[in-house]
């Protein structure tokens, strides 16, 4: 599925996903890091893996926390995973609170305009885009220096927020 293709219709379908990657991905902090257990680094992505209450298995996704170089304060979490029955890939971003909402949010690999994605929820810390990778997706990613969202505070200014994709291939070939 397309970068540009995912709705909130999806949210539902990955209530449990959210759930889980929630709890690893607001992890920034010494305290809530040790709810997922780190698993591995590769290059500049790290996978962290948790049983949640009542699975059978892990569930282990990789991760990365970039701030905009000229905004300190602006922040990203990105979490890639496989959903609990392994039929779907996400890339999961967590922006923060005060996003444009309407606009969605961008993503560029290396020059290569791939899109936008809806936001499908905000909580308290955060706003979540999210897109079913396809295999042309994981191509670009797998293949790529530098990816860079961009998230909108007002529908004049765009801040682009560069993230390594240094390792995102082994790291994705990792994950269970």
């Amino acid at each position: 599925m397309a970068f540009d293709r995912i709705g909130p219709r999806w949210a539902g379908l990955f209530f449990h996903a959210i759930l889980v990657v929630l709890v690893l991905s607001f992890g920034l902090g010494a305290a809530a890091r040790a709810q997922g257990m780190s698993k591995g680094k590769f290059g500049d992505w790290e996978m962290r893996c948790e049983t949640p209450p009542g699975a059978a298995h892990e569930q282990c996704a990789l991760m990365q926390s970039v701030a905009a170089e000229d905004k300190p304060n602006v922040n990203l979490v990105v979490i890639v995973l496989k959903t609990a029955d392994g039929k779907s890939r996400l890339l999961r971003v967590i922006a923060p609170l005060g996003v444009l909402l309407p606009s969605g949010l961008g993503l560029k690999i290396d020059s290569a305009d791939i899109g936008r994605a809806g936001f499908v929820r905000c909580l308290p810390s955060g706003c979540i885009a999210e897109v079913v990778m396809d295999d042309k997706l994981i191509q670009q990613l797998s293949s790529g220096t530098t990816a860079t969202f961009i998230i909108f505070q007002t529908p004049e200014e765009g801040i682009g927020i560069p993230l390594s994709l240094d390792g995102f291939k082994d790291g994705f070939a990792k994950l269970p």
